[in-house]
Formats: structure tokens, sequence, C-alpha cells
């Protein structure tokens, strides 16, 4: 139980609070009339965002699309600008790089992405933290705990769920095509992905590594972004990931178009560890190496219950349904480990679907701006 409450202590300060209802404002103002599916007209009443009734809470999904940086991006960056500064300098306005840094580490390892950066400096306002954090070089810590699979064969699939704190997720799926190439994902950190596709049909998502500690690099949801915008196969992913730099330990798990699939452990001042593995939690391999941090978020029985699961053959139905119940599906959202969503991507159709128990919701590259309300429940 102490381990828990340490766990549940970190992680809630690892990300700043980012839902609120001011955020829920400005937001709703760019996309459409809420969904409401499988709510009552009292539930739908309650604000939306972040609405904890007891052990029921309410949560909205904001689908853009906006192939480059405008206004709804600025809009998203004016909502969410409080909690990003207070994440960012956490730890004390020393604790984070230089803006020069920041800019020639970027420019270094991610060149392709220096152009969009700019652009989003300059809808940010020309705002220096801002402009720092959006490098994403050297930031605080993420420590999200989630489970991932793939299948291969004529319709490559990734399925995951996203274990995470409520009041930490920033709950935005987003179409682009920042550097020309249609991506759409999860996003976090402003223009990072937590996971996504690409119109190449490469999909990737990423899991916390389980390996502590932090060293020079980047945060990896830009990293997922920039795999996402260069990369059309496992081998691109290889030549990627060997050259940049990440701050902490995470497994990335791929599958491309040809349906080949790969995960790759990374961490800062090593160099990735690649594998045919189709399945990651939150630990590296198959034999943890810190098992109580391991044990804490369960991360050997999801491991063996997706094991067991491939090895049945399931279809994509049998699949997604699995990921939708215990030991894959966490409903302790109180310690900032309960699935959020879970998502399967179909790289080769384009098609992304967000599951819950009792509602789903599809997103495309040409989704038209939306956004979904889902009741997450406790028990």
């Amino acid at each position: 139980m102490k381990q828990r409450l340490q766990w549940y202590v970190q992680s809630r300060c690892v990300k700043a609070f980012l839902t609120n209802l001011s955020r829920q404002g400005i937001l709703d103002n760019m996309t459409s009339k809420p969904t409401t599916s499988h709510m009552s007209t009292a539930e739908a009443d309650v604000p939306t965002t972040l609405a904890g009734t007891g052990r029921t809470h309410h949560m909205t999904l904001y689908g853009i699309r906006e192939e480059q940086p405008g206004p709804r991006w600025q809009a998203l960056h004016d909502a969410t600008r409080q909690g990003y500064h207070g994440w960012y300098l956490s730890e004390g306005e020393g604790a984070r790089p230089d803006l020069r840094t920041c800019r020639e580490m970027l420019a270094r390892h991610m060149p392709e992405l220096v152009p969009v950066w700019e652009r989003l400096v300059e809808l940010s306002g020309g705002d220096e933290v801002s402009a720092r954090l959006l490098t994403l070089w050297d930031p605080p810590r993420f420590l999200p705990g989630c489970s991932q699979a793939t299948v291969g064969g004529r319709t490559p699939l990734l399925v995951r769920n996203y274990d995470y704190g409520l009041d930490l997720f920033e709950q935005v799926v987003y179409s682009s095509a920042f550097t020309g190439r249609r991506v759409l994902g999860t996003g976090d950190c402003l223009w990072g992905l937590l996971d996504g596709m690409n119109d190449a049909g490469l999909a990737v998502s990423l899991a916390f590594g389980g390996r502590p500690g932090a060293g020079a690099g980047f945060g990896i949801p830009i990293v997922v972004r920039y795999l996402l915008e260069l990369a059309a196969s496992i081998d691109d992913v290889r030549s990627v990931l060997r050259r940049v730099p990440v701050n902490m330990s995470y497994n990335l798990t791929f599958v491309d178009s040809s349906g080949e699939g790969l995960t790759a452990f990374v961490a800062p001042d090593s160099a990735p560890e690649f594998s045919p593995a189709r399945v990651a939690t939150n630990h590296r391999g198959t034999v943890p190496e810190y098992p109580e941090r391991a044990q804490s978020l369960r991360s050997v029985e999801r491991q063996r219950s997706l094991r067991s699961l491939l090895d049945s053959n399931p279809d994509i139905t049998g699949l997604t349904s699995a990921f939708l119940r215990p030991p894959l599906r966490n409903i302790e959202y109180g310690r900032a480990f309960g699935t959020l969503y879970t998502v399967a991507y179909r790289p080769k159709d384009g098609v992304a679907d967000y599951l819950w128990p009792d509602d789903s919701w599809r997103r495309t590259f040409d989704s038209p701006d939306a956004t979904k309300t889902v009741i997450l429940k406790e028990q």
C-alpha cells in the first residue's frame, strides 16, 4: 500500500492540471456540438471536462482537424498555457534549459520540425517559456502506465490502453499535416503524441518503460510526433530511434503497412533495444529490472495476459474486447492509474476507433472538428 501511495503521489506531480472549466470553454468554442451518447439529459448538463460525481467521471475529448498550426492550435495553447507552464517550471526555472539550448537540440536532432516549431512559437505570441517547452528538450518527467499490442496480416492493427490521471490528460485527438505527411493521434504537450498513425501506414504507441531516472534528451511525446512525421516503415523507425536521445525510459510499440511489428525500449544515455515482441506494458523485456515498480502497476500480469491473448489468434473484436476488461483495463483513477481510453488503429485503412465499455468514437484523417463525452466508472 505504501508503494502504491508513493507511486500515486509521484504521478500526480509529473504533469500540470489541465482539465478545468476555463479550458473547456475555450476549446468548446472551436469545435462542434458535443456528442453525448449513452448519457441521460441530466448527465449531459454536467460540465463535461471533468465532473467527478462519487465514483463516476465525465470526460470530453476534442477532435481537431487542422493541417497546419493555426487558430485551433492557438486556442489549445491558450487554454492550457497556465497548466503547462506550471508543469514545465515545477522544479524551478534553473532546472530547465535555456531557449538557445532548446532550439539547438531541436535543430540538431529533429531539423524537419524546426519550421513547425517556429510557427507554434509565433502562435504562442513569442512566449519564451512556451518556446522552450515546445521543443520538449529535457522536460519534467512523464510516467504513464499502459498496455499495447499489435497484429500483422492483411489488416495491421495496433491496440492500446492509456492509463493515467484524468486531470493530467490533454484530451485532444489531432489530425494534421505539419510536414506534409498526414498524421492522426492522441495529443500531449501541445503538439506531441501519445499514440497515432500516419498516411504511410505506420502506427505507434508509448508506455513507460519501468526504469527510473532521467537524462538529457527529448520528452517522448515529441519523439512519437517526429517518428510519424518522418518514418514509413519499421526500418525507418530503427534509423530514427538510433539518433534521437530521450529523457526517460519507454516502450514504443509499432506496426507498419506490411504488418511487421516492433517494440523498442528506449532510455537516456543508452542505445535503443529492438525486439519483434508485439506486446508491451510497463517494464523492459519479460523480466522486470525493478520488480516492485512493475508490481505496483501489475505490469507482468498485463503482459502475460497480452501474450496469451495473441497466442489465441483473436480477431479484431476479440482483441479489442479484451482491452476493455481486467486485467488490461484499470479503474484506479484516484491514483492516476485508470484507463482513460482504448484505441484501435488500423493504419492501412486510416481509421482510429476510440473505445470504452459502453461507447466508441471513430476518427479518421478527414474527420471534422467534434467533441465526444464519455463516462468513466470506478466500479
